[in-house]
């Protein structure tokens, strides 16, 4: 029987059923599970923390790898399936809860070390997902996430591509990011109408990019960045301006713009990592008036 037969069968016997609400995929090939896990890292002195647990496609040979594993599913019919069926190893612990929900700092204090995540995620909550592990960034180490290709590549993008937005700039400030991994539609069931990646995303150690940046405010660098990006047709003075992020003083954020050496007609996604950072640093120098 193949693989994609077999979890068929588990999800007939089950009585369960992917989500097309979720957009959910279960990874039907161990040795792509095999070689995520081998792509991460993972290390016997290891505690993993596992988003979207699924069949156990991941978990199970996860937990052949790390000292422990703590894999948070959703699906709760997916978790009294697991509790029928005791299939996961000892050194598994399951969590019942929604990943965007849970306390990512909490959990890093328990286990008394960074997060390091590893995830095959239903593609509709990639996007917050990440905005989740950039908000705990302090508490993280890496992220290998499952991801859709498009997702992929806007999170590694660079200025001056269609693909560079919130997400590039946000992730670049914090994060190195890498797609370590290709797959196509077939290593999944249902099979996805889209290709997906595995990208890495490491935050600690610090990559050299983050150290080299100014220092700033995070929250602050989220506002800039969503106002400059709100409406990527205007140029970034007509953004900016429009958001009042700077104040309402059109004449003030000219003087901004013109110390910091950025062309006010200039678009968002041609502006860098480091033109942002001196851009939101300048915007709260208070002897620019």
């Amino acid at each position: 029987m193949s693989e994609q037969n077999n979890i068929k069968q588990i999800l007939r016997s089950a009585r369960l059923a992917p989500s097309k609400e979720r957009g959910q995929n279960f990874l039907v090939n161990p040795a792509t599970s095999e070689a995520i896990i081998a792509a991460a890292g993972v290390t016997g002195e290891d505690t993993i923390v596992e988003l979207g647990v699924g069949l156990g496609a991941m978990t199970i040979p996860l937990a052949e790898k790390a000292e422990k594993v703590i894999g948070i599913e959703l699906d709760k019919g997916i978790v009294k399936w697991h509790e029928e069926q005791k299939i996961l190893p000892a050194n598994v612990t399951l969590i019942h809860q929604d990943l965007l929900k849970a306390d990512f700092r909490e959990l890093s204090a328990r286990i008394g070390s960074r997060l390091k995540i590893i995830a095959n995620l239903p593609y509709s909550i990639s996007n917050p997902l990440v905005f989740k592990l950039i908000e705990n960034r302090e508490c993280m180490e890496y992220a290998v996430l499952m991801l859709q290709k498009e997702v992929g590549q806007r999170l590694q993008a660079g200025p001056g591509t269609r693909t560079y937005g919130v997400l590039s700039v946000l992730l670049a400030a914090c994060a190195s990011t890498k797609i370590v991994m290709k797959l196509g539609p077939e290593q999944f069931h249902p099979r996805p109408k889209i290709d997906s990646v595995v990208t890495r995303i490491v935050f600690d150690p610090m990559p050299a990019q983050v150290r080299e940046l100014p220092e700033h405010d995070p929250a602050l660098l989220r506002k800039v960045v969503n106002a400059a990006f709100q409406q990527r047709r205007k140029t970034l003075f007509n953004s900016l301006s429009s958001s009042g992020i700077a104040g309402t003083d059109k004449k003030r954020l000219k003087l901004v713009l013109e110390k910091t050496g950025i062309d006010p007609r200039v678009r968002p996604e041609m502006l860098s990592v480091e033109d942002f950072v001196r851009l939101l640093n300048a915007i709260q120098r208070p002897d620019i008036q």
